[in-house]
């Protein structure tokens, strides 16, 4: 599927990870070859000798959200506020001069509301009904942090949720251009988030993914900021980049990968910066339709997880110079796969 995405631009984002908030701190891991992933602690369970991942450590919810509204919130979707509100400062959006209805959310969320969830349902097999906690209930559920954000952020329109394992932030994305191109909102923010949790560690090593698809996961939020082009001329914002195209396809079928590849890349894969997220990096057919440019490999740098892919499009964005091309290229397993493309920042005119 190839979709068009005439008039659709990015006028900020951010990010918090292991790296710390925003997105220098990562451009800053880049350019030094160093990362911020660390070791599983040994007491975590079946995670065994030489793990590491990349844990938020530095993060401190109450730097972006007051000490009671953020005790209300799971880790997960306290990571999209602060994101979320780090994205729109970037794009220099006044919430009081943008009408909220016209400004939504489209999050992707992997293990969003399982610490929440784990311990819900704890309280209810140790104590029955009695032990359930109803203060933790909201936050079970996927759809908590992209809600959360709009709460304390204004945001009052489209708002959704997708959990499309190392795809959700990417069909979030798709979503977002949605809703502008339709004319449902003027503004979108977008990208994914998760947190990570022994628990996650565990569950993985009982299914067998520890040390294959759950190999140094991550955690954190990467949010951008669309809009569509008539709306950020109005505003006079710089502009961050473009979104030129985005093509999918459902999966890569044993024996005819080379069409399906051929489907999604729409043409040569030229690019002067490419990003990777998900699993793409275990398709060796797809990798090597990635030129000869530089590839930003999140995975070996903050760690991975199914909604980091916000992460990957925001860095990329901010390593693309004026009219500059960049492919993000993402993919599941079982897939779904998504490559989006990106111009670097240009001037738009009304």
């Amino acid at each position: 599927m190839n979709i068009a995405t005439k008039d659709i631009v990015i006028s900020g984002y951010s990010a918090v990870s292991a790296a710390g908030n925003g997105i220098e701190p990562i451009l800053e891991l880049l350019r030094s070859g160093r990362d911020a992933l660390t070791a599983v602690p040994d007491e975590v369970a079946g995670a065994g000798s030489g793990q590491r991942w990349g844990k938020a450590l530095d993060f401190k919810a109450t730097d972006f959200i007051a000490p009671l509204k953020a005790r209300k919130m799971d880790r997960c979707s306290q990571f999209a506020v602060a994101a979320s509100g780090l994205a729109l400062k970037d794009a220099g959006i006044d919430m009081q001069s943008i009408a909220p209805e016209r400004i939504g959310i489209a999050l992707g969320c992997g293990f969003g509301g399982v610490a929440n969830s784990s311990e819900f349902l704890n309280g209810y097999f140790k104590g029955g009904l009695s032990g359930l906690a109803p203060m933790l209930f909201p936050n079970t559920v996927s759809n908590a942090p992209a809600s959360n954000a709009s709460i304390e952020l204004g945001l009052q329109g489209p708002n959704v949720t997708l959990v499309q394992r190392f795809c959700s932030a990417e069909s979030a994305f798709m979503m977002a251009c949605r809703f502008i191109a339709e004319g449902r909102a003027d503004i979108m923010l977008t990208g994914g988030a998760d947190d990570l949790l022994p628990l996650m560690m565990a569950g993985f090593a009982a299914t067998g993914q520890l040390r294959r698809y759950a190999a140094g996961f991550g955690e954190g939020s990467g949010i951008l900021v669309l809009e569509s082009a008539r709306h950020a001329a109005r505003r006079g914002v710089a502009i961050r980049g473009a979104v030129e195209g985005i093509s999918t396809v459902a999966l890569l079928p044993k024996g005819i990968e080379q069409e399906g590849i051929d489907r999604l890349l729409s043409g040569p894969a030229v690019c002067d910066i490419a990003s990777i997220s998900g699993t793409t990096s275990d398709f060796p057919l797809l990798m090597q339709r990635i030129p000869a440019a530089a590839t930003i490999d999140l995975s070996r740098v903050t760690g991975r997880s199914l909604a980091m892919g916000g992460v990957s499009m925001a860095v990329l964005l901010a390593s693309l110079k004026d009219r500059q091309s960049g492919l993000h290229l993402a993919s599941s397993p079982e897939g779904p796969y998504y490559a989006i493309r990106f111009s670097g920042g240009h001037p738009v005119q009304p």
